[in-house]
């Protein structure tokens, strides 16, 4: 339950941004006898920056929130959102059905749902395969990473074709003709819906993200 799939990040979509939507999917390919407890502690990190394309800036620490979100049960989690030492919202309740905050400006769902990644392994060693047997054909920019030829094996367009193609075989976990791998996978997903002005600070509009888990001694 500490095991951390992946963790994602977006907001409400067009026109105005109210709501940064997180998530983080825990316990991968879960059997469905796994259960939230108090074992482990889940944070979401949310760093604020000001809007830059500069990628040195961008990588710099940041003003960082935190949503810490415990559980007792699958029924029963409260939730933190944190800077520093001040508490700016707090949420508890039965998870699995949604539990918000008094000011209506965190909610948050935790259960088990679909591994929403989406990735077709068959197609990822194919086209793996073919750039390995092709490496000769590669050029290089100064950077170092590889210019993909117009034509060819190792084409814009073969790799495409590769990449979004199901396997009439099976290629273990994925079933044959399956081309998202964890399309019948389960994980434990914790999500988060929260309002901006929680997170960001001042002007500084641009969030990095990232999650973490932490284990009782």
């Amino acid at each position: 339950m500490a095991d951390i799939a992946d963790v994602f990040a977006w907001t409400n979509g067009s026109g105005t941004i109210t709501n940064v939507n997180l998530a983080m999917t825990v316990s991968p390919a879960d059997m469905g006898s796994t259960s939230f407890g108090p074992s482990v502690q889940y944070v979401f990190h949310a760093s604020s920056h000001a809007g830059t394309s500069n990628a040195v800036a961008f990588m710099a620490p940041g003003t960082e929130s935190k949503v810490i979100c415990t559980f007792t049960s699958n029924t029963a989690g409260k939730c933190w959102v944190t800077q520093g030492t001040t508490v700016k919202d707090y949420v508890s309740g039965d998870p699995s059905t949604a539990m918000t905050s008094a000011d209506g400006k965190v909610k948050v769902f935790a259960g088990r749902r679909s591994d929403p990644f989406f990735f077709n392994l068959a197609g990822f060693k194919t086209a793996q395969k073919a750039v390995e047997d092709n490496a000769a054909l590669l050029t290089f920019n100064p950077a170092g990473c590889p210019l993909v030829p117009p034509t060819g094996p190792v084409s814009a367009a073969g790799l495409r074709a590769a990449l979004s193609t199901a396997s009439t075989v099976a290629v273990p976990p994925c079933a044959a003709n399956q081309i998202d791998c964890f399309a019948n996978f389960d994980v434990m997903a914790i999500v988060v819906q929260i309002d901006k002005t929680l997170l960001l600070q001042n002007t500084d509009h641009l969030l990095s993200v990232w999650g973490s888990t932490h284990m009782a001694q």
